[in-house]
This record gives structure tokens, C-alpha cells and sequence, in this order.
């Protein structure tokens, strides 16, 4: 298993790039709190592309908005095509909190709309982590929230290969086990259902 990341990249470090770069590396190694400061295209992005491929650590890059982290998953995306590199933002496209309006006695169940896609990419970067490889997670503050402990999650999944044989039984008892639910017709997230030829059909989330 490769166990460092390779970065891609046409350009190489100029200006004051290669300080900066050596600099941050020693502060790594040295201090908790460091800070680039760099003008819009001044190259910040490439300097901690460089100094993650030069540290070899798994990396938590974390944005104050969706926008901007769509924006770093696309660039380390293009820097590390050969690396994990994980999306981790809320899935909620809309969100409600319940509440109470005390004047006129108003009860407001929450509310939300989760974006499927998101959704995968979460769980998608959550099995980047766990699976020991190089890995970068560009999130914004929602990944403070928990969504369990590595056990659990480890628990909760299992593996199909191509070309293996595996019995439907088998099959059908994992995804129970991992909160799958068994319906008759249809298709969704989180269900399975098995056909009249013998087959499941369930909505499994691809992985690298």
C-alpha cells in the first residue's frame, strides 16, 4: 500500500512559495497554530498542496462556507488525482428547527431537505479515513459533529468484490445489520428489496 502522497501539478513553487513552504513543514513539526497569508491568487492552495505531499499526514482542511470548499475539493482534486480526497460538508439543502411560539400557543415541527449527493460524498469521505490510505478531507465546521465512533462505523459496513461469491443470505443479514431496511417495491436510500429473480436491488454507495 502507498502510504504517501503524490502530488500532480504542472507548476512548481516560485516567489516566495519555497520559503513559505519550508517554513510551514519546520512549523508542522514544531508549533499547532501557523498562518498563510497570501493575496487572492497568490498561490495558497499550491503552497499547502506542497506542503501535505512533503508530510505525508492525513489532512483536515476546513471552510467557513460550501462555496469555497466546493472550490478546494476541485483543486486538491486535480492536485492529488492519484490521493483520497473527501467531501465533507452538511447535507441539509434546507433546515428548520422546531419551536414553540409562546404568544399564540404555535408548535413548528422541524423541517429539512437533504441533498442525496452530498449525503454519499460524506459517507464516501468517511470510509477514505478509514481505509488507511493518504487522505485529504476539505469540510466545512459541520464535520465538528459526530457521526459516531470508528468502531461503530466499522461495524456497520462490509465489502462485496467482483468475482466473489457470496451467498444472498449473507447479503441480506449484512445490510439488516447495517440498518438497511427490507421494503417490498421501490427504490430508495437505505432500503433494499429483493426481485422475483432472486436478486437484491438496494442503493450502495460507490467507493474508491
Amino acid at each position: 500500500m502507498n502510504n504517501n502522497f503524490d502530488l500532480r501539478s504542472t507548476f512548481v513553487p516560485s516567489g516566495d512559495q519555497p520559503h513559505a513552504i519550508k517554513k510551514l513543514i519546520e512549523g508542522v513539526k514544531n508549533h499547532r497554530i501557523q498562518t498563510l497569508i497570501g493575496v487572492t491568487g497568490s498561490g495558497k492552495t499550491f503552497t499547502i498542496a506542497n506542503v501535505i505531499n512533503n508530510i505525508s499526514k492525513n489532512t483536515l482542511i476546513i471552510s467557513h462556507n460550501k462555496t469555497l470548499a466546493s472550490q478546494l475539493y476541485t483543486e486538491f482534486k486535480q492536485f492529488f488525482p492519484q490521493n483520497n480526497v473527501g467531501y465533507f460538508v452538511s447535507y441539509y439543502d434546507y433546515y428548520q428547527p422546531e419551536s414553540y411560539i409562546s404568544q399564540t400557543d404555535t408548535y413548528i415541527e422541524k423541517n429539512t431537505k437533504i441533498n442525496t449527493e452530498i449525503e454519499k460524498m460524506r459517507l464516501d469521505a468517511t470510509t477514505m479515513l478509514l481505509s488507511g490510505k493518504p487522505t485529504i478531507i476539505i469540510a466545512t465546521v459541520s464535520c465538528i459533529y459526530s457521526i459516531g465512533t470508528p468502531d461503530e462505523w466499522k461495524n456497520k459496513t462490509f465489502s462485496i468484490y467482483v468475482n466473489q461469491r457470496i451467498s444472498m443470505f449473507v447479503i441480506i443479514t449484512q445490510l439488516i445489520n447495517a440498518m438497511y431496511e427490507k421494503i417490498k417495491k421501490g427504490f430508495k436510500t437505505g432500503c433494499f428489496c429483493i426481485k422475483k429473480t432472486q436478486y437484491i436491488s438496494c442503493q450502495l454507495i460507490k467507493m474508491k
